[in-house]
């Protein structure tokens, strides 16, 4: 099963997701401390959702989470691409920098290290789909920032 993680006490606050986390090991590796969020157990096919950016969270009631259904406008050339690359790439960098023996350390650069690698010159634009999804239908790894521990 998958998770998303919100801060506590925030039933019904737009905007109050903190984190997903595809599994059980990838949740206990997040650098939080669980009694203090709100830890909702969601399916793959919502996680995979909110992940590729099809669905946005809105809020959660008891352990219901509430979503709306989104049509992604995503890279319309290759700079916007890129900078969103770049602020992936940035969040990712301050994690690694500061957690050098976290157990996902080598998950984190090697996705680092991808997307300092990913051709843009082989895509074709406008690219109405997020990057996670773009990576997932070309086979290689996709994470969500919202995955960084």
């Amino acid at each position: 099963m998958a998770y998303f993680i919100f801060i506590k006490n925030s039933d019904g606050v737009n905007g109050s997701l903190y984190r997903i986390a595809e599994n059980k090991s990838d949740l206990d590796n997040l650098n939080i401390v669980q009694s203090n969020y709100k830890i909702i157990e969601v399916s793959q096919n919502n996680f995979d959702d909110v992940k590729y950016s099809i669905k946005q969270i809105l809020n959660y009631d008891g352990n219901t989470v509430n979503y709306l259904n989104i049509e992604y406008i995503g890279a319309v050339d290759k700079n916007s691409f890129l900078k969103e690359i770049n602020g992936c790439k940035n969040a990712i960098i301050q994690f690694l920098n500061a957690n050098k023996e976290h157990p996902l350390y080598s998950k984190w650069n090697d996705y680092y290290n991808q997307l300092s690698n990913l051709n843009l010159n082989n895509i074709n634009y406008p690219l109405n789909i997020s990057l996670e999804q773009y990576l997932n239908n070309i086979d290689q790894t996709s994470l969500n920032i919202l995955q960084l521990p």
